[in-house]
């Protein structure tokens, strides 16, 4: 999931459908769904495994493996990416689309040699890591969403909700009271920061356009994918930590 500041120029212009008729229904449609689905969206972005680096209490063992198994899935990620950079050239005709995702592809690249830094550090070797059973339903979603019959409507909310879940999640470890543990302050930094936080805004105004123009049968589907996306979340983070 892409970190870092490379992503942010233009992240914080403002990004409105065409047709004024129908101005704020994706804005609608998304604060709906957040709302229905409640529950889902909490256990997404304040899980057991966050709220435990957040208190300190985090077993290292459990969060080695979530950094192992989110190597897998961000190389799983890119190709994604790169499939929705595609649809954002040739489904949008805001330009603005493509420089804020070409941003967030870019810092793709970084973000894969901080994985391998940081294992390391804590002497993991990436190259004979196993995917888990939650992994492997992840980056088979995320290959599903590569096909050219998932519209850019939908593939743009599953990418918003991806990077908002992690934003939402590693900022509770940044907060007033919280005991994270220092050597884990830069991987909650990475996803935390008030730079990601812009980002995931700029992705949340391109995905609510995509909405505001989105037929019915679109809209039942971006919903499915949203939910779809928070639950393949909980999963991960239940996977990661098992130890909690």
């Amino acid at each position: 999931m892409a970190g870092g500041d490379q992503q942010l120029e233009g992240g914080a212009r403002k990004m409105d459908g065409s047709d004024s008729t129908k101005a704020g229904r994706g804005q609608e449609f998304l604060a709906g769904w957040i709302d229905e689905h409640r529950g889902m969206y909490d256990r997404a972005t304040a899980h057991p495994f966050i709220l435990n680096i957040r208190d300190g209490t985090i077993d290292v063992s459990s969060f080695k493996r979530w950094l192992e198994q989110d190597y897998i899935f961000v190389r799983a990620f890119v190709p994604f990416v790169a499939s929705l950079l595609l649809k954002a050239s040739r489904e949008s005709n805001e330009e603005e689309d493509v420089e804020i995702i070409l941003g967030g592809m870019a810092a793709l690249h970084e973000e894969l040699r901080w994985f391998k830094t940081e294992a390391a550090k804590w002497d993991l070797l990436l190259g004979n890591i196993i995917p888990l059973s939650a992994t492997q339903e992840y980056c088979r979603f995320l290959k599903g969403l590569e096909e050219p019959e998932v519209n850019y409507a939908m593939a743009m909310v599953a990418f918003w909700t991806m990077e908002t879940v992690y934003q939402e999640s590693f900022s509770l470890c940044l907060g007033t009271g919280s005991k994270t543990p220092p050597e884990l302050l830069e991987t909650c930094l990475r996803w935390g920061s008030p730079s990601f936080k812009i980002y995931c805004a700029s992705l949340r105004r391109i995905a609510e356009r995509c909405l505001d123009k989105a037929q019915d049968i679109s809209l039942l589907n971006a919903e499915a994918v949203f939910q779809r996306v928070l639950q393949l979340e909980v999963n991960f983070w239940d996977m990661s930590g098992l130890n909690c």
